[in-house]
């Protein structure tokens, strides 16, 4: 009787052949890269460009410059946001009598007409009209700068966004201001200065992303897009190609009643999401819940194959 043992250590009889692994690495590499660039290629999402202030000034220079006049007046929607940004009374989201924004406090706080305007100005070089109308709206109070840009602001509006058409009126040193701006954005200075706002490292995109939301620029990109909210936006990649879809469930709630219309979606939907969040978690532990795959047996529908050949036991 012949063992293992034996077996092992007689030599090889049998046909012999080279066998190169570095080769066939070096084809399976090839084959692998050719496919994934290949597939790539025909399914992958389009790579856009990155939207800009620079982009949004060559596209819409009268968005930019009305937007621009709206931080300076405080009548954008930062200026009024709420928490985290500011302590704009009335206008946080909560539930019931849980204000959620406000217990979370200012954080990130944003004066606009300084953060987004009087600050990056002073921050690149200017000429003697920049100059001057800085020091002039600094000099003014707070009602006098408001006034100014709010006219400004308005009558930009009243000449359908193009700022060239402004009537004649007491603007003060705002069309100066908003102006330069427009020059800064222009000649993609202001993407760099809003970015670092002094500092020489910085990879915080709070401050120009916020203003570009102000304009209606950004929304304009993103319903062409159809990331709108009222578009499944959440679920969407670029286009019509399909990106989250496991977020179906949170976007599925702000296109009905009550939330489509609320104030307070945001707040209510976030807390609808942890109640089902929690419910799916203690699901094993809810009587009557637990029981729901007994009484409607599409698991059985499933592995049929299964069940044909294995008797259940009942519990």
């Amino acid at each position: 009787m012949t063992n293992a043992t034996d077996i092992e250590r007689r030599p090889w009889a049998g046909a012999n052949r080279e066998y190169d692994i570095v080769k066939e690495f070096v084809i399976a590499m090839v084959v692998v890269t050719a496919l994934t660039l290949g597939l790539a290629f025909a399914f992958g999402s389009p790579d856009d460009k990155n939207l800009t202030l620079q982009s949004w000034a060559a596209a819409s220079p009268g968005d930019l410059v009305a937007t621009a006049a709206q931080e300076l007046a405080g009548t954008s929607g930062v200026a009024g946001y709420g928490p985290p940004y500011n302590n704009t009374p009335d206008v946080s989201q909560s539930i019931g009598p849980i204000n959620l924004q406000e217990l979370a406090g200012v954080r990130i706080p944003i004066d606009t007409a300084t953060d987004f305007v009087i600050r990056p100005l002073e921050q690149m070089p200017a000429n003697a009209a920049t100059t001057d109308a800085i020091n002039a709206w600094k000099g003014a109070t707070p009602d006098q700068q408001a006034k100014w840009a709010g006219d400004y602001a308005d009558a930009i509006d009243a000449a359908d966004g193009d700022y060239t058409k402004v009537a004649a009126g007491d603007y003060g040193p705002v069309p100066v201001l908003t102006g330069s701006l427009l020059a800064a954005a222009e000649g993609g200075a202001l993407d760099g200065v809003l970015l670092t706002q002094g500092r020489v490292y910085s990879t915080d995109y709070t401050l120009p992303l916020l203003f570009l939301a102000d304009g209606t620029y950004l929304e304009d990109q993103a319903r062409a897009q159809h990331l709108g909210g009222d578009q499944w936006g959440m679920t969407n990649e670029t286009g019509s190609y399909p990106g989250q879809s496991w977020l179906w469930l949170y976007t599925f709630w702000y296109q009905i009643e009550p939330f489509a219309s609320s104030d307070n979606a945001d707040a209510w939907v976030w807390g609808l999401m942890m109640v089902l969040t929690v419910g799916l978690m203690l699901l094993p532990f809810i009587p009557g819940l637990r029981s729901i795959p007994r009484w409607i047996p599409v698991h059985r529908l499933i592995w049929r194959d299964y069940y044909k050949t294995h008797a259940v036991v009942k519990r």
